[in-house]
């Protein structure tokens, strides 16, 4: 706070008129208010508290997050700019994340990491077509990594392009195939396109990875459900109702492939069990 009295009164005046701007929508008046309010007292935390929310309004993501970080360590037991830091960080982390991604990757384009999170990042912000961009200029800046290779699989997934994502996968396996993720996703894709065999055996070396995985064994009795081959379906339904019952349960329930399987006296008896 400023050891002007009269600094410190003016600057209150600027910082009340320009609550009064923002309040009404102009953004830009009420900052050059809030900042004339900080210069006036550069100690004032409300005023740079305020500054932040309008700056955060406007898109300026870095700075209002300054201007907030300075109004705690102005005044740490104000429970409102606690409050309003958090609530920007909420709101916009993960927009200035992106905003990070792109600044690392203005300055060196060929930054793998940085395309793998932007991509991640835009992939949590429903961003799907901006996702799918950084992911493929990730897998395209270092081919041998399967993380990102995987990455992209399941965003194809999700957005219902199995077959692109059994190219990205079979790579995947090939480069980690010794981690059973990679197989399982590889027979999910191969299922949903309805290469059974294919399904089969990758669902079969997912388990041979994981034998006490429940979705892994959970997966492997749906193929065969949808096959319509119950003799194989019950040892692996078996074991994933012995790791996990209430989530076997709720996926068989909402299972499309367990449909006609509905009401036969070994499944209702499995499924009650526990």
């Amino acid at each position: 706070m400023s050891t002007d009295p009269d600094a410190t009164r003016r600057s209150d005046d600027h910082n009340a008129r320009g609550i009064e701007l923002a309040d009404r929508g102009w953004l830009d008046e009420a900052a050059k208010e809030f900042r004339r309010a900080i210069e006036l007292d550069p100690g004032s935390a409300h005023a740079r508290e305020n500054l932040g929310a309008v700056l955060a309004e406007q898109g300026q993501h870095r700075e209002a997050l300054g201007e907030l970080l300075k109004a705690v360590e102005l005044d740490p037991e104000s429970p409102s700019v606690h409050f309003t830091l958090a609530t920007f960080l909420s709101d916009h982390g993960a927009d200035m994340a992106v905003e990070g991604y792109r600044a690392a990757l203005t300055l060196d384009p060929a930054f793998p990491d940085a395309q793998l999170n932007l991509g991640l990042t835009l992939a949590d912000q429903q961003k799907a077509e901006e996702a799918l961009t950084a992911l493929g200029a990730a897998v395209a800046q270092a081919p041998d990594d399967p993380l990102s290779r995987h990455e992209l699989a399941l965003l194809l997934m999700d957005e219902g392009d199995h077959r692109a994502a059994i190219v990205q996968l079979r790579e995947v396996v090939r480069l980690e195939p010794e981690r059973y993720e990679g197989h399982l996703d590889l027979g999910l894709c191969y299922a949903e396109k309805g290469f059974l065999e294919e399904a089969e055996r990758s669902l079969l070396r997912s388990r041979e990875l994981a034998p006490d995985d429940a979705f892994v064994n959970y997966s492997l009795a749906a193929l065969y459900a949808r096959w319509s081959r119950p003799e194989s379906l019950w040892p692996p339904l078996r074991r994933a109702m012995e790791v996990a019952p209430e989530k076997v349960r709720r996926w068989v329930a909402g299972d499309r492939a367990f449909l006609a399987m509905r009401g036969l006296a070994e499944l209702e008896g499995l499924l009650g069990q526990g």
